[in-house]
């Protein structure tokens, strides 16, 4: 951050700390695990008890909505802007990429990452995206995530080699630097981009057919196992791990002042199949359908955020860095995509909650291949033009303008079809831009900044 914006910053923070503490920040997002999942949004077929006591301490989501697939939602929720515009290729955040750890770490917070990875960078790249401290997996190499896992680790490659658990290492990881800055004056940001619970799908520990060896496939290739019989177990795991979280925060005395987040980077695998709302719900990973998309999405903040609160505002994954840094009393930056829920956290009257959120995706960045759509909280608007009822069609497998747009229907596809063109264009802007950075065009240069 320039000097006299980092000072703005600061006069900002000043001036919000006069009025109240800041927050801590705790933001966890699961690996694949779709709204079907959790018990406090009506499943019956998982139980989630520390997620249910999250929600019913503050606010559950109706229709909160990731990306469809890892990269693509870690991209978003890091950036706070639409992968049209800044998405390169699966598996890599672009260098020059400000995330709300940087803010969040220019605002004066401690910061911490602990989890899963996957963008590249190496050691230096999760310090240039705000960092101060690191626990993580798929930095540097992939090894098992699960038993006798290999971690990096503040700067070091660490392997396990004696039974050790992944997700009980990244949790014991957080709870300690928890429990380090537990009288700090400086507030701590943690993020927690869960490992779990991504395939392999394996009986946990304390679990009757619990293995230490059991992560690799016939083929000793790691993630072999997609086995559904387990399924039930990583969801438990996954529920334990934030209850394990959130009771240091009880313990430490520090829930008080800690706005806790906790959603899901897209739906869960496609080999599992759940029953949800009376009927089959097949796990949608990797598609815009809102199987792929629709996640949980919880937010407890004791002493600011009422209980038992269930709320129907569309939120996408752009939301959180704006939200973050508003919480943070710091400037919000002017180029996102998303928008602060802060106020609506507040329960300000006069929040504004957005008509529309919208979808840009390729897995691999392939620009010629991507989709995009519109949506409010029951239709959806494709580029294509195919317009579907999510509430009714899942699947989507009833295109509503097939035969041109029922008219009961227009003044919706009007508005949808409104909210989609400035996206539209903004995409074909971003066009050379992504194409220099991937290469594809050498002869083309990057636009000079300004």
């Amino acid at each position: 951050m320039k000097p006299l914006a980092l000072f703005c910053c600061w006069l900002t923070i000043a001036s919000f700390g006069f009025a109240a503490k800041r927050p801590n920040i705790i933001l966890i997002m699961a690996d694949d695990m779709g709204y079907e999942c959790v018990s406090a949004n009506g499943s019956r077929m998982y139980q989630t008890p520390h997620i249910d006591a999250l929600a019913a301490s503050g606010m559950r989501f109706e229709n909160a909505h990731s990306q469809p697939i890892c990269t693509p939602s870690r991209v978003q929720i890091m950036t706070g802007i639409y992968n049209n515009k800044n998405y390169i290729k699966f598996g890599l955040l672009d260098p020059e990429a400000t995330t709300f750890g940087n803010l969040l770490r220019d605002a004066g917070y401690k910061t911490c990452i602990a989890g899963k990875w996957q963008l590249q960078g190496g050691f230096e790249g999760v310090k240039n995206f705000g960092f101060d401290r690191h626990c993580l997996w798929q930095l540097t190499r992939r090894p098992s995530r699960y038993p006798n896992p290999g971690l990096e680790i503040d700067g070091e490659e660490k392997d396990f080699k004696n039974g050790e658990f992944g997700p009980h290492l990244v949790s014991d990881y957080i709870c300690d630097f928890l429990t380090e800055h537990k009288s700090s004056e400086d507030p701590f940001f943690v993020y927690y981009p869960m490992i779990e619970p991504h395939w392999p799908f394996l009986p946990t520990p304390g679990s009757e057919d619990w293995d230490p060896t059991m992560w690799r496939n016939q083929k000793n290739e790691p993630g072999g196992y997609k086995d559904q019989k387990y399924w039930d177990l990583m969801v438990t795991l996954t529920d334990n791990m934030v209850g394990k979280v959130v009771a240091k925060l009880d313990e430490l005395g520090l829930r008080e002042n800690t706005l806790v987040i906790f959603t899901c980077d897209n739906g869960t695998y496609t080999g599992v199949k759940s029953t949800f709302a009376d009927g089959e719900y097949p796990g949608g990973k990797g598609t815009p359908k809102d199987n792929g998309t629709h996640v949980p999405f919880v937010v407890s903040w004791p002493g600011t955020t009422g209980a038992n609160q269930v709320r129907e505002e569309l939120v996408d994954f752009s939301d959180l860095l704006p939200t973050l840094v508003d919480a943070a009393g710091a400037e919000i930056p002017g180029n996102l995509d998303g928008h602060s829920l802060i106020p609506l956290f507040k329960g300000d009257s006069n929040y504004t909650a957005r008509e529309t959120i919208y979808c840009w995706y390729e897995r691999n960045g392939d620009r010629t291949k991507a989709t995009q759509h519109v949506r409010d909280q029951r239709y959806k608007l494709y580029a294509t033009g195919k317009f579907y009822d999510t509430q009714t069609d899942l699947l989507e497998k009833t295109n509503l303008a097939a035969n041109g747009v029922p008219e009961e229907l227009s003044s919706v596809h009007a508005k949808l079809k409104a909210a989609l063109e400035p996206h539209l264009a903004a995409t074909k802007l971003a066009d050379p831009i992504q194409s220099a950075k991937r290469g594809d065009d050498k002869k083309k240069k990057k636009p000079k900044k300004g």
